[in-house]
């Protein structure tokens, strides 16, 4: 059974921080049969309608945290969205409630902004946009911060940089869950050249 992987939609949200993962965990297929999907990929937003991403891009989320399926991964993107992300708290009762259960929790950018107001980074390792740590310190001040790490693994919570870091960060995950091969397949079908299997911090 594929896993079900839920990306988190808002306003101002940034979108290569959403599309990059929802390109690798979308398309990622059994390399054998070319048919079976690894994963379930949604997006999910606080309510239904359009959301505006930067720049202006409509995107219409599948789900709203009211109905959308019990996600095994999770996945909060950043941008400037996460402003007010931070400070709605139904919002964050939701990532905390979905998180507790969840295989795996991911952050692109600084969607880790709202992981750690969420309490989800305390006492671990994160790292974020280039320009953010200091606001990342505030908020999850228990972390160890990693600038100029392009993702970082605490077991079942994985932070990325910034925007592409993504892409490189949801590779990684299907690294770990499938093999380096299946990654492989997964970034040669995207015609993603730059990926190479490494160890984040």
């Amino acid at each position: 059974m594929p896993r079900n992987l839920a990306i988190l939609l808002f306003d101002d949200v940034e979108v290569l921080d959403f599309a990059g993962p929802f390109e690798v965990f979308a398309v990622s297929r059994d390399r054998y049969d070319g048919q079976t999907s690894l994963f379930n990929v949604y997006t999910v937003a606080q309510s239904a309608g359009p959301v505006i991403a930067r720049n202006g891009l409509s995107v219409n989320p599948t789900y709203t945290v009211e109905n959308c399926p019990p996600p095994d991964i999770l996945l909060v993107p950043g941008g400037r969205g996460t402003r007010a992300a931070i400070d709605n708290p139904d919002l964050i009762a939701w990532i905390q409630r979905v998180a507790e259960p969840a295989e795996l929790v991911l952050s692109v950018c600084t969607g880790s902004l709202v992981l750690g107001r969420a309490g989800l980074l305390d006492g671990l390792a994160a790292t974020t946009y280039h320009t953010e740590f200091d606001h990342l310190a505030a908020l999850a001040p228990t972390a160890t911060l990693k600038p100029g790490t392009r993702y970082v693994d605490n077991g079942r919570v994985i932070t990325s940089a910034g925007v592409s870091a993504g892409i490189d960060m949801a590779l990684y995950v299907v690294e770990r869950l499938h093999g380096v091969e299946q990654a492989r397949w997964t970034a040669n079908h995207m015609e993603y050249t730059h990926w190479q299997p490494d160890q984040p911090a």
